[in-house]
């Protein structure tokens, strides 16, 4: 049996679109989580700057000409000391309201020799305007400033720097967003063996429900059997009904036959015994020889029929050991005057390995039309084996049944199988048994072979459908 692809696997399917619909939305969260995260660092990091910016403002004093004055001791944070700490503060100005600016007037120790580079800005009363400059050394820092004037001169305005570097914002976010992907991806991880267990739970309804129309197509069951979930129980109660149902087709089919099949033979039996009466022989042999030919052309039919209908049934199972046997014990009281020696070398159990998957009734029609046939020209022994094919798909098993007869010559073995034709008159018979044999192995899917047995005669061999 060919199965079919991965991508067309349902299990694949759902697992495909669990991971992918995991990964987007671990994906924006993620981004999500990190963009929210920084805007928090900043805004943190800014309400911590303002503070020190209302700090430096409330530590400013402006002398009578109006220009700001600021005590050292006044801005207790360490690294204002520190040259080139990461936290910086200045004071710019103008003389005169149109005067050139005053760059780095004043300015805190960790400025060292430098001074920062304002943009140019138009600042109102009181408002805090923030700006991303480069600092000493060449690294980012983030700015606020303020606009703040002597009340006795408010020409004259002066513009209030902080700055800080953004490194250690930069690093926090960083270490965040490492940390924050590092737990997604075991998320991930953790939420796709999730689903995997879940679509494995989920769709093993599907495997028993497999598993059984498995035991149905080898004939191990002839319905559904197990108990599914309310939505797969559902489906195997109407596969069960259309089993039922094509069961009682076909059963009223076959009937139907068989009744055609008497009503037919009822009047060929009263023509066949007038032709015996009758006392015009070339008539009589007419009438005869063309009942016989009706008639066995309705047994070849009837055969048909049968096994048309049976070898589509689900679920059919026979055991080949009380077949067989059954043959050969009649087979041996048919031709007990012959003392013909059945010799079966098969170790037959009912077994897995000797179980024919088909209706008991062919299985008969089939072994015992070879037998009788092998007996009919066996000199004194027959052979008969059975075993199963190994590495068959799907399983067959051979029955293989040999005479020490004359045999059939190579040139005719295909001839013997149709309809009617006879290697040998002398023996009786209608020449359909091998026709009927040959005709129900193609309808079960199986072949039959015609070779030279080591004992000398026939060796014809079948190889059947088995329930594996």
């Amino acid at each position: 049996m060919i199965r079919p692809g991965w991508a067309a696997s349902l299990r694949f399917r759902l697992l495909a679109a669990t991971l992918v619909a995991l990964s987007l939305a671990l994906l924006l969260a993620g981004l999500l989580l990190a963009s929210l995260f920084r805007q928090h660092v900043e805004r943190q990091f800014e309400d911590t700057l303002r503070l020190q910016l209302d700090q430096l403002t409330a530590s400013v004093n402006f002398n009578t000409a109006g220009d700001p004055q600021l005590l050292p001791q006044a801005l207790l944070d360490p690294r204002w000391q520190q040259p080139y700490s990461g936290l910086y503060w200045q004071i710019d100005g103008k003389g005169e309201e149109e005067g050139p600016e005053q760059r780095g007037l004043l300015r805190s120790r960790s400025l060292w020799d430098t001074a920062l580079t304002l943009p140019a800005d138009a600042l109102l009363d009181g408002a805090v305007h923030a700006h991303q400059i480069a600092g000493p050394l060449g690294v980012r820092l983030l700015l606020l400033e303020r606009s703040v004037h002597a009340a006795e001169h408010p020409e004259h305005r002066w513009r209030l720097v902080v700055a800080a570097d953004t490194r250690a914002l930069e690093d926090a976010v960083t270490r965040f967003s490492g940390m924050l992907a590092a737990y997604l991806a075991l998320l991930f991880l953790l939420l796709g063996l999730a689903a995997l267990a879940q679509v494995y739970v989920g769709l093993r309804p599907l495997r028993a429900l497999e598993q059984a129309v498995i035991n149905v197509r080898e004939g191990r069951a002839q319905r559904l059997q197990g108990q599914f979930p309310a939505e797969v129980q559902a489906l195997s109660d109407d596969f069960n009904r259309v089993l039922d149902r094509h069961a009682e087709v076909v059963e009223r089919a076959r009937h139907h036959a068989g009744n055609l099949a008497h009503a037919v033979k009822t009047p060929l039996a009263v023509l066949a015994q007038a032709a015996a009466q009758d006392t015009a022989p070339g008539l009589s042999r007419l009438v005869q020889e063309q009942v016989q030919l009706a008639t066995r052309h309705i047994d070849w039919h009837l055969a048909r029929a049968r096994a048309a209908g049976a070898q589509r049934l689900p679920g059919q199972r026979t055991a080949i050991a009380p077949a067989l046997g059954g043959l050969i014990r009649v087979m041996q009281r048919v031709h007990v005057a012959r003392g013909l020696m059945i010799d079966c070398d098969a170790q037959l159990n009912d077994n897995a390995d000797c179980a024919f998957a088909g209706e008991e009734q062919d299985l008969q029609e089939m072994l015992g039309n070879v037998l009788d046939n092998a007996c009919k020209w066996a000199r004194h022994t027959i052979r008969v084996s059975v075993a199963a094919v190994a590495d068959a798909s799907p399983p067959q098993l051979r029955v293989c049944i040999e005479d020490d007869g004359p045999g059939i010559d190579e040139a005719l073995r295909q001839q013997v199988l149709a309809r009617g034709v006879r290697a040998d008159e002398s023996v009786p018979g209608s020449g359909l048994g091998l026709a009927i044999v040959a005709d129900l192995v193609q309808l079960y899917g199986g072949t039959l072979q015609l070779g030279t047995s080591t004992l000398g005669g026939l060796k014809l061999e079948l190889y059947l459908p088995a329930v594996s």
